[in-house]
């Protein structure tokens, strides 16, 4: 179940992801965070029933994998401004991806990404994304009366299993809207409008988690996406921060 919050803004703070399974096979279970911060996974950690499938191994399939710190694809006054995947990585391209920082918009208005790098890798027949950045944030919506959004660090990965795909992520140094101390799958936070009477500046989707229905075992999730004016403004589209997709059997 998504749970949602309304927040302006909010301290600084660290925060962890409820693991994500994407399965081939109907299991039940569910996912805690451990003692150590990190997630234990038994069955469908989001609580949504994974239907049955059969899929059948084949040869000539290939576990994926690709990962990235980050996109945007944003329409600002009119025109389209869309960059990244940035420093992309993919087990049937580029194995690591990195960046020194990227701006985007004048002055990083619309987004500002810090250091950053990933890992892609296919071993054994499995496959892995692995994405870490820092330095993260946006004012773009400032100038309407909203928070700037800050995140210091992030991490965001993915792995195949024998019955599919599982994913993680963290995020730490979050400033603009606040965040639960454990993150489940799709975590809703809405920015309110400057009056009352406003629809919302944008949705943040927190540990972000999609995979087909019916499931084959593939998931793509991101640690943070910011949807702009979801209702309609002056910016609308997307910003994505640290996002993965794993499937078992091959795009």
């Amino acid at each position: 179940m998504t749970r949602t919050r309304t927040a302006r803004r909010a301290g600084r703070l660290s925060a962890v992801g409820l693991a994500s399974l994407a399965l081939t096979a109907a299991l039940t279970g569910s996912a805690h965070a451990g003692a150590d911060g990190t997630a234990d996974t038994e069955g469908p950690a989001s609580g949504h029933a994974a239907q049955t499938q059969a899929v059948h191994a084949h040869d000539d399939w290939a576990p994926t994998a690709t990962g990235d710190a980050g996109m945007v694809d944003v329409v600002q006054a009119g025109t389209d401004v869309r960059v990244g995947p940035i420093a992309a990585c993919d087990v049937d391209g580029e194995a690591e991806g990195s960046t020194p920082g990227i701006t985007v918009g004048h002055d990083g208005e619309l987004a500002s990404y810090g250091r950053a790098g990933t890992s892609c890798e296919r071993s054994d027949g499995r496959a892995r994304a692995e994405v870490t950045g820092d330095r993260f944030s946006t004012s773009v919506l400032e100038q309407y009366g909203g928070p700037k959004i800050r995140v210091r660090s992030y991490s965001a990965s993915c792995h195949t299993t024998d019955n599919g795909s599982a994913s993680s992520m963290s995020l730490s140094g979050v400033t603009g809207f606040a965040v639960p101390e454990e993150i489940p799958p799709n975590h809703e936070v809405l920015i309110p409008g400057a009056t009352e009477n406003d629809p919302p500046m944008a949705r943040v989707v927190l540990n972000e988690f999609t995979s087909p229905e019916p499931p084959d075992g593939s998931m793509a999730m991101s640690a943070v996406h910011i949807e702009l004016f979801p209702e309609g403004g002056p910016v609308t589209g997307d910003i994505r921060v640290g996002s993965s997709s794993c499937a078992p059997y091959g795009d």
